[in-house]
């Protein structure tokens, strides 16, 4: 969590009603948001929620049809804003014939005042591996590459779109404590992850959006509170399909001899399960955690519930 977020300041990045249409698909509707300097930000959402669409038009790949996009209060084509952001997209277009030093040394020089090679491979974690070819890199090693990309530049604002998508566990976090040292430089970070367990880890605000709507927003504590979801875990004989047809459960599922079920209120559930089976055991009820509520505010009405195998 950052330590240097100042809830004050001027944004470093901000959307301001903005809106963007793919012909009759609508993208974003009229969203409003603020990265605040110093802050860790993680956009979450459903796939084709409007995360990609919200972080092109911040780093000016794309112009919102309505409303604004700013980058630390400009146009976010300017190239004086451009210079302090980075951004560590999923499609990434590195020819694997240079190796790491070359891609670091090269992107180096189109910026200013860049980092010393040195230190972008220290801080991506690449030391050793700065004469091997982009090519020969593993999976983990490639998204670090890539990491040192987004901040050779030195930026103050860093973009980062599933950074560790593809990366085993322990890669996974070797990369948290890189992008943890980088907030404890006062640097901003705006994140989007389907990994819950990594905007938790990470963020000190977390923004959802759904169908191109942001629909919640606080942190990981104010948003787990808000969805107000229970969790319900037992060892019981009753059926998952017959727990999935009562209303207010999000998800039901079985786990041997036990089911867990996800619902709005445990209560119901909870008498259904006694009434249902005079056997049943081990009962558990406890408030949901950011994966059960972001499940629960992403709901939709027309979802049908996915019973698991």
């Amino acid at each position: 969590m950052s330590l240097h977020s100042n809830p004050t300041a001027h944004p470093a990045a901000e959307l301001v009603q903005a809106a963007k249409r793919y012909g009759d698909v609508v993208a974003l509707d009229g969203v409003d948001l603020a990265v605040r300097p110093g802050e860790v930000v993680a956009l979450l959402g459903p796939n084709g929620a409007g995360k990609t669409t919200a972080v092109s038009l911040l780093l000016g790949l794309l112009a919102p049809d309505g409303g604004q996009a700013q980058l630390f209060g400009q146009n976010p084509r300017s190239p004086a804003a451009r210079m302090r952001a980075g951004a560590m997209l999923q499609v990434s277009k590195v020819p694997d014939t240079l190796t790491v030093a070359e891609h670091l040394t090269l992107f180096a020089s189109y910026y200013p005042a860049p980092l010393p090679v040195a230190e972008a491979v220290a801080l991506a974690g690449l030391e050793g591996l700065e004469r091997r070819h982009y090519g020969k890199l593993s999976g983990g090693q490639k998204q670090r590459l890539i990491f040192a990309l987004a901040l050779i530049g030195d930026p103050d604002l860093l973009f980062l779109d599933e950074p560790t998508v593809g990366l085993d566990v322990a890669s996974r976090r070797t990369l948290w404590e890189r992008i943890r040292e980088l907030v404890q430089r006062g640097r901003t970070v705006l994140l989007t992850t389907h990994y819950l367990e990594e905007a938790e880890a990470l963020a000190d605000r977390i923004v959802v959006i759904d169908r191109g709507r942001i629909i919640a927003e606080g942190t990981p504590s104010e948003i787990e509170a808000r969805a107000g979801s229970r969790r319900v875990r037992c060892r019981t004989r009753v059926e998952v399909g017959e727990v999935l047809a009562l209303d207010g459960v999000v998800r039901a599922e079985r786990r041997g001899d036990e089911i867990e079920v996800l619902a709005t209120a445990a209560e119901p559930v909870v008498r259904h399960l006694l009434a249902h089976d005079p056997h049943l055991a081990r009962l558990e009820v406890r408030g949901a955690g950011l994966e059960e509520a972001f499940l629960t505010l992403t709901r939709h009405d027309d979802d049908s519930n996915q019973e698991a195998a």
